[in-house]
C-alpha cells in the first residue's frame, strides 16, 4: 500500500468517528512524520460555537502527544465526503508550526485525490517565530 493510500485510509477512518451533531459535516485528516508514523484525527463539534476543533488539529494533537515536534510533518491529507475541504486559516497556521513550506497537503473526497497544494501555497505569508526573534 502506498503512503498516500495509508494516509487516505487513516483519514477516512478517522472521519467516520467525527462528532458533527450540529453541522453534519465530517472531516478526517492524517499526517505522516519523518520517522514514518501516521497520525489521524477528525473534527469535533460542541454547542459552544466555535469551541470545537478541526480534523487537522486533532491529528496534530495526537502527533504532539506522541512526541512530535516542529519540522516533523512531511505530508498531510484532508478528506470530506463530497466536498473540496481545504484546511481553515487556523489549521493552516497550526500545520505551519510543524510542516515546512514544501510539505504537500492532499485534498480528497470519497473518490480520492482532488488537489494537492504545498504549505506555501496554502499559507503564503505565514508567521513563524524564530528563536532569535523572541523577546525572552
Amino acid at each position: 500500500m502506498s503512503r498516500f493510500d495509508e494516509l487516505f485510509a487513516a483519514a477516512s477512518a478517522a472521519r467516520e468517528n467525527a462528532h458533527t451533531r450540529y453541522s453534519g459535516f465530517r472531516v478526517g485528516a492524517a499526517l505522516v512524520t519523518r520517522d514514518g508514523r501516521i497520525f489521524a484525527g477528525c473534527n469535533v463539534e460542541n454547542a459552544s460555537f466555535p469551541e470545537g476543533w478541526c480534523a487537522e488539529t486533532s491529528a496534530l494533537g495526537a502527533m504532539v502527544s506522541a512526541g512530535g515536534r516542529p519540522g516533523d510533518v512531511i505530508e498531510v491529507l484532508v478528506t470530506a465526503k463530497a466536498a473540496l475541504c481545504t484546511p481553515c486559516g487556523g489549521c493552516r497556521q497550526r500545520l505551519a508550526e510543524f510542516a515546512g513550506d514544501d510539505v504537500p497537503v492532499h485534498i480528497c473526497d470519497d473518490a480520492g485525490l482532488r488537489r494537492t497544494l504545498t504549505m506555501a501555497e496554502l499559507l503564503p505569508a505565514r508567521f513563524v517565530l524564530k528563536d532569535e526573534e523572541r523577546d525572552v
